[in-house]
């Protein structure tokens, strides 16, 4: 049964009794350092590294923390949009513009020696990494006092990578969370500082999700630079036996496909929102939200969609070869048969048209039981 009400996050701090690397030494040096200053409060000096919108929470909360002073922000270089290619900043730069803070864009940092030499003339106590996009090299790694600490998708050591989000989606965890890091030379390897816990909904997308882990996310390394600023936490290395890794998307990862099971096909839907494709009457058929229908899933729907439920013996009655629309529900959408079970669409988006509710595509298409919906 899928968890639906969203319980608050849970925060933990453990203890390390890992192998001590020079990430350690270096972050144990700078905390017993802190202890002797305790008292006096120093505020804590912050390059802020990050690009798409996931970040701008924690920027955000970093800058209302009147312990905590941004002094530089290092984003991604603008990038080209839209038909006249007209560059457009990252979201990340958009807030720092807003707060006229000093705005690095190297587009090779690893190699960008002027960035390097204003990184270490800030004399920064700690480097603050949130989705930037591009790997540091060990030297930048080693320039701040703390370190470099990374707000992470999930719950390491699983899913380091790319897509930590998308990926769980994908294969329909029930619960992921927040990981903050002491970053090292490896991708995602570094020891963990603080984690915090939530339930995945059963309806819940990428956007969706990623919005509410964007927000924990800022309250965990608010969290976490408190206590290093207090001597409080300690590194935990990460069993490296125990990780999954989160791939880079492709476009073949779109691709719907009606003999996979319906519970596959909704994890997939919502896990690549709004690019998983279909075909209709041959042209390209957005599926942008589902809901796999049976009795396993019936607790975890919202009040508007109970009927499904009190039809459960007639649903259970239909059936048809994948892909085949086999029952249209007034004013909800239109059933499809999958390999494995019933899946509901709810809403969609022709090529060439908006997103429209799957009901709405029902009437301006004039919908027949017995369509084929093509694989993608």
């Amino acid at each position: 049964m899928y968890l639906m009400s969203l319980r608050n996050a849970i925060y933990f701090t453990q203890v390390c009794h890992g192998t001590t690397t020079n990430n350690h030494r270096q972050f144990a040096r700078a905390t017993n350092k802190q202890q002797t200053t305790n008292n006096k409060q120093q505020t804590m000096k912050i390059v802020f590294f990050g690009t798409p919108q996931f970040a701008v929470a924690s920027l955000q909360r970093l800058l209302k923390e009147p312990k905590f002073e941004v002094i530089a922000i290092v984003t991604q270089p603008d990038k080209p949009r839209g038909r006249g290619k007209k560059l457009i900043p990252s979201p990340v730069k958009q807030v720092a513009l807003e707060h006229q803070l000093p705005i690095w864009q190297p587009s090779k940092i690893k190699k960008d020696s002027t960035t390097i030499q204003k990184l270490k003339q800030t004399a920064a106590d700690v480097f603050v990494v949130v989705a930037y996009g591009q790997i540091l090299s060990a030297e930048i790694l080693a320039l701040p006092k703390f370190g470099c600490i990374n707000v992470h998708g999930s719950i390491l050591p699983q899913y380091r990578g790319a897509a930590p989000i998308q990926w769980s989606l994908y294969n329909g965890d029930q619960e992921t969370g927040i990981t903050t890091m002491l970053m090292d030379k490896g991708m995602d390897t570094g020891a963990m500082l603080l984690k915090a816990f939530t339930p995945i909904g059963l309806l819940e997308n990428a956007l969706e999700l990623g919005t509410r882990l964007s927000t924990m996310g800022a309250e965990l390394i608010v969290e976490t630079l408190l206590k290093l600023q207090e001597g409080k936490i300690e590194p935990v290395a990460q069993d490296s036996s125990q990780a999954t890794y989160a791939k880079l998307i492709e476009k073949s990862d779109y691709t719907l496909d009606w003999t996979s099971s319906a519970f596959a096909l909704h994890n997939q839907i919502r896990a690549f929102h709004p690019n998983c494709s279909a075909s209709f009457r041959g042209k390209t058929l957005k599926v942008l939200a589902t809901i796999p229908l049976g009795e396993v899933y019936w607790s975890d729907l919202p009040p508007e969609l109970k009927i499904l439920e009190q039809q459960s013996d007639k649903l259970s009655a239909l059936s048809g070869s994948p892909g085949e629309v086999i029952s249209i529900v007034k004013k909800i959408g239109f059933i499809v048969q999958t390999g494995d079970g019933m899946l509901l669409l709810r809403e969609v988006q022709l090529a060439g048209k908006r997103p429209q509710l799957a009901w709405d595509f029902v009437n301006g298409m004039r919908l027949e039981l017995g369509e084929i919906i093509e694989n993608g």
